[in-house]
């Protein structure tokens, strides 16, 4: 029972700081671009097919 005196207000304590980061990163707009990242992948840089890396 001792133990739960210490832990219930570390438990809470980690959970405002997990939801202190999450609104932080909403505030900087860390979440505006989610799919962006993925899609970079897709574009063609080299429209002519010319590449310094071999074709393997």
């Amino acid at each position: 029972m001792n133990g739960l005196v210490l832990l219930i207000p570390i438990a809470l304590g980690m959970g405002l700081a997990g939801l202190g980061a999450f609104l932080w990163a909403m505030d900087n707009g860390q979440f505006e671009d989610p799919d962006g990242a993925a899609l970079r992948i897709l574009i063609d840089e080299d429209a002519e097919g010319k590449s310094d890396v071999p074709a393997v």
